[in-house]
C-alpha cells in the first residue's frame, strides 16, 4: 500500500462510503479506486488527486498533503546514479537491498531526514 492509497482509504472509511460508491462518483472503475489503495497501480494523474481532493471536501494544508501524497507514492521507483558520486549509487544499492527489513521508526527516520527535518551524521564520504 502507498501512502496515497493508505490516506484515501482513510478518507474513505471516515466517509463511511464504499469504494463502488466513490470510485462511480469519480468516473473510475472499482477495480482501479481498488489498485490505486493498495498500490497496485502508479501515482494518479493531477485531475483524479484534485477529484478525489473535492470528494472528500478537502482543504487547504490538507489538500497540499493529499497532493503530496499522490506525488510520492509511486510503487516502483528507478533510481538513475548514472553520472553520481559513488556514495549515491551505494546509497540507491542499499536502500533496495534493505528496505524491505526497515522497521516503521527507521523508515520515519530516514523520511525526516531526507526531508531536511533531522540533522545528519558524518559519513565515510564526508572530505
Amino acid at each position: 500500500m502507498t501512502p496515497f492509497g493508505l490516506k484515501v482509504r482513510e478518507l474513505r472509511r471516515r466517509k463511511g462510503v464504499s469504494q463502488k460508491d466513490m470510485a462511480a462518483s469519480l468516473g473510475v472503475s472499482a477495480a482501479y479506486l481498488s489498485a490505486l489503495e493498495h498500490g497496485r497501480r502508479g501515482v494518479p494523474t493531477w485531475a483524479l488527486t484534485q477529484k478525489i481532493i473535492g470528494y472528500f471536501n478537502v482543504i487547504w494544508d490538507d489538500a497540499e498533503e493529499v497532493q503530496r501524497l499522490a506525488e510520492n507514492s509511486h510503487p516502483r521507483v528507478v533510481i538513475d546514479t548514472a553520472g553520481l558520486s559513488p556514495a549515491a549509487t551505494e546509497l540507491a544499492n542499499l536502500l533496495a537491498e534493505k528496505i524491505a527489513g526497515l522497521g516503521e521508526q527507521e523508515l520515519g527516520d530516514l523520511i525526516g531526514f531526507l526531508n531536511g527535518s533531522t540533522k545528519p551524521s558524518p559519513g565515510r564520504y564526508d572530505d
